[in-house]
């Protein structure tokens, strides 16, 4: 059945929930605002609706909290731009323009419904100028007004959310962290399967990163649900973190089980093997404590698998695998921290970001060319339908910013906007027309946006349907006093339709960084990271390192689909810094305490390791990794500070490591001359 009858034949009881709550939500919103007489009630309708989109209580909490405090800062910027403008519109729009661009900046630099919070700074302020230019007596209450109506939205949304059909964040991130741990130990096994074809194994990776992201963005809402919140966002954070620092584990172990495979011995081929059917008994059985009894037996049999007789290189093997099961229990640890927080506590530093500033800037370039050539044309054409289209030229430009493909989710909007066109001509303005009281204008007004709300259930139709919602409100702008004529329609649909179009053509004009300059940028934070690795304290560079790169590979997972089979290598990149990294940040931990001679030649590896990667992520061979390992080991050996069996380790760690750096080089310079043009973003 097509996706499209599926959706409104067969609904899902949880689409139907959805679009119950989030009609009943602006219902009452409308009547409060038409009860209170404000201005224009139909930003009350927006502003119920887009926090319905996510309808678990945390988040309609969170997002609101942001909602208010963007539309606050953006009510003051609005007045501060008329007063210091003295309300002439060249200064103002002069002003508006750099305040959209740092929206649009700050809003990149964030995460999750802090963007949405700058979207509504932008929003706000543009409001409020455009709508006091004609009565400059009046931006006070103006600005009032915009914090009444979004105000009065939030608090609809948070109530139906909160009293019908309450949904938890805490219950979603069970289910999340469930999905996200299950496909971790799929992949487990496809990684330690040296018959497993790469294709299968890449795919793998990139759907266990799937819940990750959601998992990471949506645990920031479970403060908002009693006293257990922070826990779980910690927990959230852990499982995170180690979940790649097992997927770079694995990387490394599966390179040297499939292209060093005499030199492992067939006895440790065998053992992964085992360790690979053990992965995936522990994905099928139903329970934590049943996976913890399946990995807790492998565990056993890996911490008693002897070594003795293993050269350094072997050793390093049966170190990983033991560490790989090690991370394997802590996801099971994270899991239940998260569904009860008070049984397990998981110690988690406060998580560092990844900022790409020069794509923030970008960003914030873009937006602000669009709202300068929308308001450009307003001004010099004074057309009663310009402050719509610079509203819906800056406002996907400053929302979709962060999105890894906006043009394409622009398209989708304006295929919903057309969609939206007929609906609300018909029911917002021929049927409204012979209609009186507030029950027929409710009737008509929400029959389209419950038609709309119920196909945005579906995931598929996400995309088309919300926008058809929003722009039948913006089409129809139900109040007070409606002007229902057909001129005045006309004028919004094409203030509207004229508005997508410069943001459309925005994006495909300037869409972001391409792939070799991302690939490129990568790289260099990588490198940076990694040199920085040697600064003291310790702790606090290892949660730097770990919450940065752990943003950015969730980042690179939502990249990597969108590009050619020739590009899809960012997170390979990414999982071998990782990788590197946490091996330099074991080395601190053994060797932090010792004497200078020997600290100095640590400094000196990380040095060269974080040269090296860069080096071998650029396709050039890496040098002088062996020296340096060399370098340490005779120091260790003058000052007495292991013996030959606590060095073999070392240098076994350090012999993978050189090897894995040599396998990136050859594949990037293989990518160099084999790929074609590099493809945007």
């Amino acid at each position: 059945m097509p996706v499209l009858l599926e959706a409104y034949l067969t609904p899902s009881r949880q689409a139907l929930r959805f679009a119950l709550k989030a009609t009943l939500a602006m219902l009452l919103a409308l009547y409060a605002a038409l009860w209170f007489d404000l201005e224009r009630p139909y930003w009350a309708l927006i502003a119920a609706a887009f926090l319905q989109i996510r309808p678990m209580s945390g988040m309609v909490i969170e997002k609101g909290l942001c909602q208010i405090g963007g539309t606050l800062i953006g009510a003051v910027a609005g007045i501060a731009v008329m007063a210091l403008s003295a309300q002439a519109a060249a200064p103002a729009l002069y002003a508006l323009t750099l305040w959209v661009m740092a929206c649009a900046y700050a809003g990149s630099l964030m995460r999750g419904n802090f963007t949405y919070g700058c979207v509504m700074a932008a929003i706000t302020a543009l409001l409020v100028v455009f709508l006091s230019l004609s009565q400059p007596d009046r931006v006070f209450d103006v600005a009032v007004a915009r914090v009444s109506e979004l105000g009065l939205g939030e608090i609809s949304a948070t109530l139906v959310s909160a009293l019908v059909w309450p949904v938890r964040v805490t219950d979603h991130l069970a289910e999340q962290a469930d999905a996200a741990i299950n496909s971790a130990f799929t992949h487990a096994g496809q990684r330690l399967d040296a018959d497993m074809p790469l294709a299968t194994v890449q795919r793998s990776l990139t759907a266990s990163l799937g819940p990750l992201n959601v998992l990471e963005a949506d645990s920031q809402a479970a403060r908002y649900e009693g006293p257990g919140g922070g826990a779980r966002i910690r927990a959230a954070h852990v499982l995170t973190q180690r979940a790649m620092r097992l997927f770079a584990a694995l990387g490394g172990i599966q390179q040297l089980l499939r292209d060093h495979p005499g030199r492992i011995g067939a006895p440790l081929c065998m053992f992964a093997g085992e360790m690979a059917e053990g992965f995936r008994e522990a994905e099928s059985v139903r329970g934590v404590p049943a996976a913890r009894r399946h990995l807790q037996a492998l565990r056993e049999r890996a911490r008693t698998y002897p070594d003795d007789d293993l050269d350094p290189l072997q050793r390093r093997v049966v170190t990983g695998l033991r560490a790989i099961l090690g991370h394997a229990m802590v996801l099971l640890d994270a899991r239940e921290a998260i569904a009860h927080p008070g049984r397990h506590q998981l110690r988690s530093g406060v998580p560092a970001w990844h900022r790409d500033h020069g794509e923030a800037a970008v960003n914030a370039l873009r937006a602000g060319a669009a709202f300068a050539a929308s308001a450009a044309f307003w001004v010099a054409t004074h057309w009663s339908g310009g402050p719509i289209a610079v509203l819906m030229a800056t406002l996907p430009s400053v929302l979709f910013a962060n999105r890894d493909n906006p043009a394409t989710i622009c398209t989708m909007f304006f295929k919903g906007m057309l969609a939206a066109l007929p609906s609300a001509f018909l029911f917002g303005h021929v049927l409204l027309a012979r209609a009186s009281g507030f029950p027929m204008l409710a009737m008509l007004v929400l029959t389209p946006l419950f038609i709309g709300l119920l196909g945005a259930g579906h995931r598929r139709l996400v995309g088309y349907c919300l926008p058809f919602t929003i722009f039948n409100i913006l089409l129809t702008m139900p109040g007070n006093g409606m002007d229902l004529s057909f001129d005045n329609f006309a004028n919004r649909a094409l203030a509207v339709t004229g508005g997508l179009a410069v943001a459309t053509v925005g994006f495909r004009l300037v869409p972001g960084l391409g792939a070799s300059l991302r690939r490129r940028r990568l790289i260099h934070a990588i490198g940076v990271d990694l040199h920085r690795l040697a600064q003291p304290p310790l702790h606090e560079v290892e949660a730097r390192f770990s919450g940065r790169m752990a943003d950015r590979l969730l980042r690179l997972a939502r990249h990597d689909d969108l590009l050619d089979e020739a590009h899809r290598h960012l997170l390979m990149i990414g999982l071998n810094g990782l990788d590197v990294g946490i091996a330099g940040l074991r080395l601190r931990h053994r060797l932090d305490g010792e004497p200078p001679p020997v600290r100095a030649a640590l400094v000196a590896l990380l040095d060269t390791l974080a040269a090296a990667f860069v080096a071998s992520a650029r396709g050039h061979a890496p040098a002088d990794v062996a020296a340096a390992a060399r370098t340490l080991d005779a120091a260790l050996v003058d000052h007495d500070v292991l013996d030959e069996r606590g060095r073999a380790p070392l240098r076994g760690l350090l012999e993978r490591l050189e090897l894995a750096l040599a396998r990136q080089a050859s594949e990037m310079g293989h990518h160099r001359r084999d790929a074609p043009v590099a493809v945007s973003a």
